[in-house]
């Protein structure tokens, strides 16, 4: 047995930490040559492979004539794709590890577990929601009662299919393959729609009425669009070394949607015509830094840029977001503001006019006459919707050859998207921002104890409360009520009917922490952005509208605090049936991005009468949303490719496809066997998840979750796959509808003879080859009054039939 008071081994480790280089990329290369020359071994780890790049572009731009590593970056490191938290050199190994975050002097995140994206949550939730019983909009019939999941018979093969039932008890059972021209009917609440005729003519009508309006308005907004194409602007130069180390050094990982974003901006501003892009994204999602990024490559070609705000409290805090992110760079910020004296505009407007300002932050004052810019060359606008008609037109007269970039966080009305496509181009950010949690919302009754609970709670752990309260009149006794439960707290309390000067230095005192409760009306709801502040109390939610509750949560949780949300309300039994339902949905909708959803009845109605006229509200009730929503895609494409196919000929080159959707009928057996999933629902959530995958690794990760749940795959759900494989070929011809039966195969052209398809060199290229080849494939083309056919008798299989489309595919390169 070893003695216990040996005498410990001393193991000598020669290391030393990763050296600082201030962000002097001179002096890190000069340390790569030393290093090398030592006979060290470099690795850079990174958790994100987007560095390697950022890194490679600034040794390249500085001219790194280090030797010959790397092939593709032409640096002598190894790129390694694994966070460490600080880097190293180990003497004895003679190898040296740095990190990315210490070399642009970043702040090193831990990984966060990753969730569903807010569009997996969402579709699963709703379809949850579709029941036996529920109204469904189908696209070409119009609207029906969904009455389940059947099996029926083909051909003496089982398939399933989901069956609707329409006016007068008719029934159309819908391929599982066609469940996206299915959508649940969402109209104005309360209102039971009619169900649709099939046979009659009246829904086609409806389907032509709504998509004429949609046109005349679209084609006004594509002239507009056309006009700022035709205009000159100035083309930015590709990015420098500054704006690599700018975006390398921003704290947080870029979200994917922030980077494409991004991306989306700079190549607008690459462009030769002026930009007019609109970034929508949910509060606290990281609008500002695109817009800071934006602002910096105009500023590093000798632009300026105006960032144009509603209002002044949130002039101020953009000139502190800038200030703070570009401070390691040669720009000047500033801001005008009525809290500027006349001394200090004075001065501000000079200097813009020199060109000795960079960035200018202000509100509709930036507008006046007296603005004179030297060289504007970028124009942000935050919340265009809060400005005034008036100012409105003075942007329009200012936009002309300037880049402009708007940002909005009011959830866009997503009928309204297809439509500002065309006139303008949209850029959304859905996904939150790396360890930003949902806010945790609770419905409760009015409670003095809670109350002092929630706010003691948040002051012990340094935040701030919010609590609102929408009734001047007996907002004073409210603050008295605060100030009795809490005497430690220093309460303020702000207002719309206040002097203006009064309530910003409260809004300002506020965010500089002189207070620890605000008590106010909803005039908060836009613009505010407290970090600290991470309790909010709503008193009488249920006098609030559903987008209005949305925003107010917004206030708070905007850093990785988890932050609380209580909404005060009389209890359930006595509120009407509408302010129940506004209230469960806001606490049940906390996931982070989740104000498309949230909004998503009011701010569609709303919206569609705003840009569309009164009448279109009435045609959305008819149809229901997601239907509206998929008419408006089409008349906008329709329009691309007709009356505006000149200007829009680059879209339309690069467009794969020039089918929506394909019919698959066969009587092959094909779907998942009720004894395979038992769950009616749980088969109807499958057969809708299927129908959205849209690539091989789709299957195979759709395929495994199946195995790792039910088993082993029988082979009904197989045939599945195939069915969905012969979709995508079918697309990639040309093929609107295609039906196996019996050993006979037809495949349908699209059904519009009018479409542009017609004209391209694709379908050239397809009739050459069949006239050629049809003979030997044994394929011919059949021409009826309405239709163009591909023709295949004696039929052996599906795997037949997929050979034959991979065939044409790779003919038609």
């Amino acid at each position: 047995m070893r003695s216990l008071d040996m005498a410990p081994t001393l193991i000598p480790f020669h290391s030393k930490p990763q050296p600082s280089f201030n962000k002097n990329f001179d002096l890190l290369i000069r340390h790569l040559h030393e290093m090398k020359a030592a006979g060290y071994e470099t690795y850079i780890c990174s958790e994100n492979p987007k560095q390697f790049d950022r890194l490679s572009a600034i040794f390249k731009e500085l001219k790194a004539n280090l030797p010959a590593g790397d092939a593709k970056t032409g640096v002598q490191f190894l790129p390694v794709e694994i966070p460490i938290h600080e880097g190293f050199i180990d003497e004895d190994l003679k190898i040296e590890v740095l990190t990315d975050h210490q070399i642009f002097q970043r702040y090193h995140q831990y990984k966060v577990r990753q969730g569903f994206t807010r569009d997996q949550a969402l579709n699963v939730r709703v379809l949850r929601e579709l029941s036996p019983g529920d109204f469904v909009t189908h696209i070409d019939h119009g609207i029906a009662k969904f009455a389940g999941l059947q099996t029926i018979e083909i051909g003496g093969q089982k398939q399933e299919a989901v069956r609707l039932n329409f006016k007068n008890n008719d029934i159309v059972y819908v391929s599982i393959h066609s469940l996206h021209k299915i959508s649940k009917y969402l109209g104005k609440e309360g209102e039971t729609p009619q169900l649709a005729k099939l046979g009659s003519d009246a829904w086609k009508q409806l389907k032509a009425r709504t998509k004429k309006k949609i046109k005349d308005i679209a084609a006004e907004l594509i002239k507009l669009y056309a006009s700022r194409r035709a205009a000159k602007g100035h083309a930015f130069p590709p990015d420098d070394v500054l704006q690599t180390e700018l975006e390398a050094s921003f704290i947080y990982e870029d979200t994917p949607d922030q980077y494409k974003s991004i991306n989306d901006v700079k190549a607008d501003m690459e462009r030769e015509y002026p930009m007019d892009r609109l970034i929508c994204g949910d509060v606290g999602f990281g609008k500002t830094e695109v817009a800071i990024r934006a602002a910096f490559k105009a500023v590093t070609d000798g632009k300026q840029v105006a960032v144009l705000v509603p209002t002044t409290i949130l002039a101020l805090q953009h000139w502190r977001t800038f200030t703070e992110r570009l401070v390691d760079f040669p720009v000047t910020v500033d801001y005008i503001n009525r809290f500027r004296t006349a001394k200090e505009k004075k001065a501000i407007l000079e200097k813009l006019k020199i060109g000795q300002i960079d960035i200018v932050i202000g509100t509709h004052a930036l507008l006046s006459k007296d603005v004179v810019f030297k060289d504007l060359g970028l124009l942000v606008v935050d919340e265009e919707q809060k400005f005034g008609v008036a100012s409105k037109e003075k942007l329009r007269s200012m936009k002309v050859n300037v880049d402009t970039l708007t940002l909005t966080a009011t959830p866009i009305p997503r009928t309204l998207q297809f439509s500002l496509m065309a006139a303008r181009d949209l850029s959304v950010i859905r996904t939150p921002p790396p360890n930003r949690q949902p806010i945790h919302t609770e419905i409760r009754v009015f409670d003095e104890d809670l109350i002092a609970e929630v706010i003691h709670t948040e002051l012990n752990r340094g935040g701030q409360v919010y609590f609102v309260h929408n009734r001047v009149n007996d907002l004073s006794a409210i603050v008295e009520t605060i100030k009795r439960l809490c005497p430690d707290a220093e309460v303020a309390f702000a207002h719309g009917q206040m002097d203006s000067d009064h309530l910003e230095k409260v809004l300002v005192d506020f965010i500089d922490r002189k207070f620890d409760v605000l008590a106010c009306t909803n005039i908060i709801e836009t613009g505010l952005d407290i970090p600290n502040a991470n309790t909010i109390i709503i008193n009488r939610a249920d006098m609030f509208g559903l987008s209005d509750l949305h925003q107010l949560r917004g206030r708070v949780g905007r850093s990785n605090q988890k932050a609380y949300c209580y909404l005060f309300a009389p209890p359930m039994s006595v509120l009407t049936a509408e302010a129940r339902k506004r209230l469960k949905t806001i606490e049940e909708f906390t996931d982070l991005g989740s104000g498309f959803q949230v909004a998503m009845r009011d701010l569609d109605i709303r919206g569609a009468g705003n840009l569309l006229g009164g009448e279109q509200s009435g045609f959305i009730a008819d149809i229901g949303f997601e239907t509206y929503q998929k008419i408006l895609d089409e008349a906008i494409q329709e329009l691309k490719e007709t009356d505006f196919k000149d200007l829009f000929q680059e879209e339309i080159a690069q467009k794969g496809s020039y089918v929506r959707d394909v019919t698959i009928e066969t009587d092959v057996e094909m779907l998942i066997p009720s004894e395979y999933v038992t769950n009616t629902q749980e088969r109807l959530n499958l057969y809708t998840e299927l129908n959205n995958v849209d690539s091989e690794e789709g299957i195979a990760a759709y395929s495994k979750r199946m195995e790792d749940r039910f088993g082993r795959l029988p082979k009904p759900v197989n045939a599945l796959f195939d069915g969905l494989r012969l979709q995508w070929l079918c697309k990639k011809i040309g093929f609107e509808r295609l039906i196996l039966k019996s050993g006979k195969l037809r495949c349908y052209f699209l059904s519009d003879p009018q479409s542009s398809f017609y004209a391209t060199e694709h379908f050239q290229k397809f009739m050459t080859f069949i006239h050629k080849h049809g003979r030997v494939m044994g394929v011919s083309l059949k021409q009826t009054n309405k239709e163009l056919i591909l023709v295949q008798d004696d039929v052996r299989s599906m795997k037949a039939v997929k050979g034959l489309l991979e065939q044409l595919v790779a003919a038609l390169g």
